[in-house]
C-alpha cells in the first residue's frame, strides 16, 4: 500500500466500473479529436497539393507522442519530483503494476507521497492513456501554424523536443498538487494553459520563424475542401466532450456539468463568429461558424468543471468574436502567416478562457470533503490565472524559439521554393490525391 507524505498508510480506493468505462470512452473521444478530427479539419483548409502531408503530420504526431509519453513524459509530469518537474520513477511506466491487485479491483492514488493525494477510482493504465491523448492533440494543434511549408524532418524533431521541453513541464506545474503554478492557486480544468495557450504560442513562434508561404497576401491560398474542415470540426466538437467532461475523472455530476457547458460554449462561439462576420462581411461563412464553435470550445476548456451554464454562454460568445478579430484582423495587421490559425483560435481563446475562469468560477462545482467551499471567483484567483497565462506564454515562446534555432542549424526548417510550389504531398511523401 502507498504511504502518505506524513507516514500514514493510504488505502487504495475501490475501482468503479462506471467511472472506468466513462474514462475509457473519454480517452477514445480525445484521440478522435486528433485522428481523424484535426487531421480532416486541417487538411480541408490547405490546398489540394498539401492535403496528404497535412494528414501525415497529425498521424505521425499521434505515433510519436504516444511513445514519448510512455517512455518518459508521463513520469516527468505525474510523479512528485520538484515543483518544476517530476522524476523518473515511472520511466517506461515502471511501477504501473503496483496498482494492480489481482483478484481484487482497485483504483490508484496519484501523488501518494504528497500532502494532497488524489484518490482515483480508475486503473492507472486508463489515466495514462487519457493523459497521453492530451499531449497528442496539443502538438498536433501547433503544427497547423506552419502548414504547407515546413520540412517533415524538422517538424518531427521539433514536435518531439517541444513535447518534452514545453508540454511536459507546464503540465507538471499546473496539473500536479506540487507544481509551482498550482501552488500559486492557478486552475486549469482541461487544458487552457497546458494545451491551448502552450500550443498557440508555439504555433505563433513557428509561423514567425519559418516565414510566410509563397504568395501569402498576394495569391489565392484558399482551402481545398471546406467540407473536410466541417467534418473535422464536427468530430472535434464531439471529441471535446471526452476532453472536458472526461477531466472530471469519473461518471459524476461534475462531468455532467462539464459536458453541458461545453455544448453551450461551442454553440455560442459559433453564433458569435457568425454574427460578427455577417455584420462585417455581409455574409456568414461555413468555415467561419465552425471556427467559432472551435473557439468556444477552446475558451470553455479551462473552465468546464468550474462554471455554470450562464457564464459558459457568455464565454463562448466572447471567444467567437475575439477569435474572429484575431484571425481576420490581428493576423493581417501584423503580417504573420499562421496558416490554420493555431494562435488565432487556440492561443487567443486559451488566454481568454483561462482569465475568465477566475472571473466566473462557482465554488460548489469543485467542492470536496476536504474543501467544502470549493474554488470560487475572486480577485486573487484572477491574478493567479493571469500569472499562469504569462508564465505559459514566456516558457512556450522561449522554448519554441530556441528549439527552432537549433533545428534550423541541424536540418533546416523549410522546404525549397520548388518543393513548396510542387506541394508537400509529392515533394516530401511521393504521394498525391488523383481525383
Amino acid at each position: 500500500m502507498p504511504m502518505h507524505a506524513y507516514g500514514a498508510t493510504i488505502v487504495s480506493p475501490t475501482l468503479d466500473t462506471g467511472d472506468t468505462a466513462w474514462m475509457l470512452i473519454s480517452s477514445a473521444l480525445v484521440l478522435l479529436m486528433t485522428i481523424p478530427g484535426l487531421a480532416l479539419f486541417y487538411a480541408g483548409m490547405v490546398r489540394k497539393k498539401n492535403v496528404l502531408a497535412t494528414m501525415m503530420q497529425s498521424f505521425s504526431i499521434c505515433c510519436m507522442m504516444s511513445i514519448l509519453w510512455v517512455v518518459i513524459g508521463y513520469s516527468l509530469v505525474f510523479t512528485t519530483g520538484t515543483p518544476f518537474i517530476g522524476n523518473l520513477s515511472q520511466f517506461m511506466l515502471g511501477g504501473i503494476l503496483d496498482h494492480y491487485h489481482f483478484g481484487i479491483d482497485k483504483g490508484f492514488v496519484l501523488g501518494s507521497d504528497t500532502a494532497a493525494p488524489v484518490m482515483m477510482t480508475i486503473p492507472q493504465s486508463v489515466y495514462v492513456v487519457f493523459q497521453m491523448t492530451f499531449i497528442i492533440i496539443s502538438v498536433a494543434i501547433l503544427v497547423g501554424s506552419v502548414a504547407e511549408r515546413m520540412k517533415f524532418s524538422a517538424l518531427c524533431l521539433f514536435c518531439l523536443a517541444w513535447g518534452l521541453l514545453s508540454y511536459v513541464p507546464i503540465a507538471h506545474w499546473v496539473w500536479t498538487s506540487t507544481g509551482w503554478l498550482a501552488a500559486l492557486g492557478a486552475i486549469d480544468f482541461a487544458g487552457g494553459t497546458v494545451v491551448h495557450i502552450n500550443a498557440g504560442v508555439a504555433g505563433l513562434v513557428c509561423a514567425l520563424m519559418v516565414g510566410k508561404r509563397i504568395g501569402f497576401g498576394k495569391r489565392d491560398l484558399s482551402p481545398h475542401n471546406v467540407g473536410y474542415a466541417v467534418i473535422g470540426a464536427s468530430l472535434l466538437w464531439v471529441g471535446w466532450f471526452g476532453f472536458n467532461a472526461g477531466s472530471a475523472l469519473g461518471a459524476n455530476g461534475r462531468a455532467g456539468m462539464a459536458m453541458l457547458v461545453t455544448q453551450i460554449a461551442a454553440a455560442s462561439g459559433g453564433i458569435g463568429w457568425m454574427c460578427i462576420e455577417w455584420i462585417k462581411r455581409k455574409k456568414p461563412t461555413v468555415l467561419g461558424i465552425v471556427s467559432g464553435a472551435i473557439a468556444g470550445l477552446v475558451v470553455i476548456t479551462p473552465a468546464a468543471g468550474f462554471v455554470l451554464p450562464g457564464p459558459a454562454l457568455l464565454m463562448g460568445f466572447i471567444g467567437g468574436i475575439a477569435c474572429f478579430w484575431s484571425c481576420s484582423y490581428l493576423k493581417h495587421k501584423l503580417g504573420y502567416d499562421d496558416s490554420l490559425d493555431a494562435f488565432g483560435v487556440h492561443g487567443i481563446g486559451g488566454i481568454i478562457g483561462a482569465i475568465l475562469t477566475g472571473v466566473f468560477a462557482f465554488g460548489p462545482l469543485s467542492a470536496t470533503e476536504s474543501d467544502p467551499a470549493g474554488i470560487s471567483a475572486s480577485v486573487g484567483l484572477v491574478i493567479a490565472q493571469i500569472e499562469a497565462v504569462i508564465v505559459t506564454i514566456i516558457w512556450s515562446g522561449v522554448v519554441s524559439w530556441v528549439l527552432l534555432k537549433v533545428i534550423d542549424k541541424l536540418v533546416g526548417l523549410r522546404v525549397t521554393q520548388d518543393e513548396e510550389r510542387e506541394g508537400l504531398d509529392m515533394a516530401l511523401h511521393n504521394e498525391q490525391i488523383n481525383s
